[in-house]
Order: C-alpha cells, then sequence, then structure tokens
C-alpha cells in the first residue's frame, strides 16, 4: 500500500496544532490475467514432462522435512489450517510458496491428472523457466 502523510489543522484547547494523520490508500491486487494462468500451467506442464514434481499434501511435507523441495503450489481452495501449516514447513526450509490462483481440480488438471490436487512440490525444474520466474 502506498503510505500518504497529509497535515490537517485541527483545534485543540485555545491553539491550534498540527496533527499528523496517516492514511492508507490501499488499491486492490490486479485479478490475474488469463495469460498468467495460462503461462503458468504451461511451465507446469513442462515440469511434469521434464522435471519432477510430487503432488499430495502428505508427500509434499515430507519433501520439505528433507529438504528436497524447491517450490511449493498451493491451490486457491485448499483448507487454511493445511494452508498455513504448509507455508510453516516451506518457511523454515527457505522454499518459495507460490498460490495457484485457480481451485484443486484447476492444478490437478493443469499437472496432467484426473483427479484434485491442492498442494504440488517441485524437486526438480527440469526445463521448465518456473522455479526462476516466479520469485517474489
Amino acid at each position: 500500500p502506498h503510505l500518504v502523510v497529509e497535515k490537517q489543522l485541527l483545534p485543540s484547547n485555545d491553539h491550534l496544532s498540527f496533527y499528523y494523520h496517516l492514511n492508507y490508500i490501499s488499491k486492490m491486487a490486479p485479478k490475474k490475467s488469463k495469460k498468467n494462468v495460462e503461462n503458468m500451467n504451461s511451465r507446469l506442464k513442462l515440469v511434469m514432462k521434464s522435471g519432477k514434481a510430487i503432488l499430495g499434501y502428505k508427500a509434499t511435507t515430507k519433501a520439505l522435512r528433507k529438504g528436497k523441495a524447491k517450490m511449493i503450489l498451493i491451490a486457491s481452495n485448499c483448507p487454511p489450517l493445511r494452508k498455513s501449516e504448509v507455508e510453516y514447513l516451506a518457511m523454515l526450509a527457505k522454499t518459495t510458496v507460490h498460490h495457484y490462483s485457480g481451485d484443486n481440480t484447476d492444478l490437478g488438471t493443469a499437472c496432467g491428472k484426473f483427479y484434485n490436487c491442492s498442494v504440488l512440490s517441485i524437486i526438480d525444474g527440469g526445463d521448465s523457466d518456473i522455479l526462476s520466474a516466479t520469485k517474489e
């Protein structure tokens, strides 16, 4: 958010004094365009083909504990407790976390699977630039 400082004259008792008011102007985050989603999906497809990825919460937590995971993707409808646990483990392992804009069905489909996947761990990026392009 942008920080704006305004000077306002407000009466206080018998003299005028300056009061500084901090107004946070928060702009809504721009919606992810379809192009960004398609770009992420194509990168994921390349990882699944040429790299190594693990699907699922249990396997991801194991990979994080062992320090093998390089990046974590979390679906938008992942349960909050599970999401916070994975984020905490990723923070301890110093692994980047990307919040996938689609739900678990979209994440599973993007990986070329016919089932839902709420958490995905990338072990090896392969030919994809997903690890370097999504650094935040």
